[in-house]
């Protein structure tokens, strides 16, 4: 089935509507678990057994740990904040960056050796202890740096970011693209990769962007809008995107979903680029005929609850950490 829209000439497929409603019910799971119902989170089949990120990306786990435990956890200079953020999300790991702390104390650029902290991953890889999220791939680097471990040419990369005196570069942009493109200048990093650091960094104090100003799609967010607009390969995936940012309210309400925003904070770019994602996934599922070119026909990981809770925390240039925990009901 084909919901053809004459004004925009998107063609939407029937895993279109899918796209919201797997937004408004997963937020919903989002706003149970804060309230702490967790006993009745969903009756939706495939959200009770596979696992899905959150609708809002700083409102994912390593997000939230990434904004509180390493940007805002105590008072950095802009050099400590961006060895960090990139430290951090080389490896897209709490686990690794506790171990890091663990061994080797309060991380910033002023205690970084390679060697060192080459030492201890290497201890927890020969244990067979895993090092990197498998949230998405990251280039091994050894063409480029030489080294046999991958962690060893990321830290390489690191340092040579830091040398080539990336923190300046950074607080000289003026926009968020440019601030993609500064990273998209370096070895290992490409444009996807690029995009999700420059989010990252556009978290801290450092830089202050609009989400809504650029984005970029990831694989899985291509894979998405593929099965959405049968005939996409007609628009960019950065206008489709835009596209579903400027016309929520109006999906929702035509579809009679009561979505209910980050306490007033709309979907973002990234949250739309993101769900795509998800919505790939979900329909792999839901519509195990409508295949895409990725060749993928399972999701991979299971859902299973998590005795620890998180404690909300957002940029504060947001807005809105004073609202956390009042009742929630603004749309």
């Amino acid at each position: 089935m084909i919901i053809n829209t004459k004004r925009d000439g998107l063609k939407k497929t029937k895993v279109y509507d899918t796209y919201w409603q797997f937004a408004c019910e997963r937020q919903n799971i989002f706003l149970r678990k804060l309230m702490g119902d967790e006993c009745n989170l969903t009756n939706d089949a495939i959200l009770k057994e596979y696992k899905f990120t959150n609708v809002y990306r700083a409102s994912d786990r390593v997000s939230q740990y990434l904004i509180k435990n390493v940007i805002y956890h105590k008072g950095y200079s802009e050099e400590d904040t961006v060895f960090r953020i990139l430290l951090f999300k080389t490896f897209n790991s709490i686990e690794t960056w506790e171990k890091l702390e663990r061994n080797l104390g309060n991380l910033n650029y002023r205690n970084f050796d390679i060697n060192r902290y080459g030492k201890v991953l290497n201890d927890y890889y020969d244990k067979g202890e895993t090092l990197y999220s498998g949230a998405y791939i990251m280039a091994s680097g050894k063409t480029i740096f030489g080294q046999e471990r991958k962690f060893m040419n990321h830290l390489m990369l690191i340092d040579y970011m830091m040398k080539n005196h990336v923190t300046k570069k950074i607080i000289q942009c003026h926009k968020l693209e440019e601030l993609y493109n500064t990273l998209l200048t370096y070895p290992t990093i490409g444009t996807f990769l690029a995009y999700q650091y420059s989010i990252d960094i556009n978290y801290s104090e450092l830089v202050d962007f609009d989400e809504m100003e650029f984005v970029i799609a990831g694989p899985g967010a291509k894979a998405g809008i593929r099965k959405c607009f049968s005939n996409s390969e007609d628009y960019s995936q950065e206008y489709i995107i835009r596209y579903m940012c400027e016309h929520q309210k109006e999906e929702f309400r035509r579809l009679g979903l009561n979505f209910v925003t980050l306490w007033g904070r709309e979907l973002q770019l990234i949250d739309c680029q993101n769900i795509f994602c998800e919505t790939d996934k979900y329909s792999r599922v839901k519509y195990p005929d409508i295949l895409d070119s990725n060749g993928r026909t399972r999701i991979k990981q299971k859902y299973r609850m998590r005795k620890d809770r998180i404690e909300y925390f957002y940029p504060p240039k947001w807005g809105i950490n004073d609202k956390i925990g009042k009742v929630y009901g603004s749309k």
